[in-house]
């Protein structure tokens, strides 16, 4: 933070009596993410306080906290959620609200509410990070000129090769009306009418033979490595690591991002509900979201928080041109609309999953 002494002061209301409290254990969707989030926050979180804290790896935690609390046997404290979920978890009553008066200021002093990007606060649910899906591609199969927008990754013609895609509406659909040259700030209000709908499968329908479905974020880069696809819609955080750690030739496209955000939610009858809440005070906190940016290339949901990215845990990649919320990566995203998804997710999947079979 800006600050040493609100440091000092949001530490010391984190620690004296909750020595006692816990230990909590943390669900999250595990991978790079669970070790990023062991680094940053839960062992941090440990020394500050006392209070022991255990990261539970699950393929998907938002049915696993609706299992455990449905069955009156909550054994996670602290769950990861996505944003649409945290609406539909709320709704059900089954996730605590979250008090905003327990997170700390923003580096600046600003109220929490000022600092963190919009829809990042949610009455049940406070933003982990920022992470996006993005245009990626093999370098080496344009050697005369790579691509630079939405309506590139559908010109096979000047970018020969397959396309992959995430087998799902979400996600899908906005990049099609994207790439029919609707404005990201238009996307949902087209994608809500029958005929924008239709003319986003239209233009899908345009290169529909040469998609390549992946299911599993892990998927997206190894059609690239495997030179399966020339280019593909991929999480940007798989991207980052198979540019930086793995040394593969891929690039990256800004343009037609789609920004979305996890969420920390504590699941109601949590065995150790106060610490849990002490747990996600300690990692809203504006230096605590910067520190996660070192182990892996999300964004912080707080705006001070992102002067204070520096380099990548690795101590020579800047990691400022990897995350979405860097302010020149933001400027053409689209904001994924939580709300949306939950009225129309089920109509659109059924419509998706017919198209997919005609």
């Amino acid at each position: 933070m800006g600050s040493k002494l609100l440091v000092g002061t949001a530490l010391a209301l984190l620690a004296g009596p909750a020595l006692a409290e816990g230990p909590i254990n943390i669900t999250t969707y595990g991978g790079a993410f669970g070790d990023a989030v062991n680094e940053a926050y839960t062992k941090p979180f440990t020394e500050a306080t006392g209070i022991g804290a255990t990261m539970i790896d699950n393929s998907d935690p938002p049915t696993r906290l609706k299992a455990e609390v449905e069955a009156g046997n909550v054994q996670s404290d602290v769950f990861d959620v996505e944003q649409s979920d945290v609406l539909r978890l709320c709704d059900e009553g089954l996730i605590e609200p979250i008090d905003p008066a327990i997170l700390p200021a923003g580096a600046d002093g600003s109220a929490p509410a000022d600092d963190y990007l919009p829809a990042a606060l949610h009455e049940c649910g406070a933003a982990i990070m920022v992470w996006s899906t993005v245009i990626a591609y093999d370098t080496s199969a344009f050697p005369d000129g790579a691509p630079a927008t939405v309506a590139d990754f559908f010109d096979l013609e000047k970018f020969p090769g397959k396309r992959g895609f995430i087998k799902r509406p979400k996600y899908t659909l906005e990049f099609a009306l994207l790439g029919d040259g609707v404005a990201p700030d238009q996307v949902y209000d087209v994608l809500s009418t029958p005929e924008g709908v239709d003319r986003a499968f239209a233009r899908l329908d345009t290169i529909k033979g040469d998609i390549l479905w992946w299911e599993a974020g892990a998927q997206a880069p190894q059609l690239l490595a495997d030179k399966e696809a020339s280019m593909t819609l991929a999480y940007n955080g798989r991207i980052f690591d198979a540019i930086v750690q793995e040394g593969k030739p891929f690039g990256f496209v800004w343009d037609g991002v789609n920004l979305d955000m996890d969420y920390w939610v504590v699941p109601v009858g949590a065995p150790n509900r106060d610490a849990a809440m002490k747990f996600i005070a300690f990692a809203s906190d504006p230096a605590q979201q910067a520190n996660l940016s070192k182990y892996i290339a999300y964004g912080p949901p707080r705006k001070s928080a992102s002067a204070s990215v520096g380099m990548f845990k690795d101590g020579t990649t800047d990691m400022a041109p990897y995350l979405p919320t860097t302010p020149e990566n933001v400027e053409r995203a689209l904001v994924n609309d939580a709300e949306f998804w939950a009225d129309h997710d089920i109509e659109l999947t059924e419509r998706f999953n017919a198209w997919l079979a005609s």
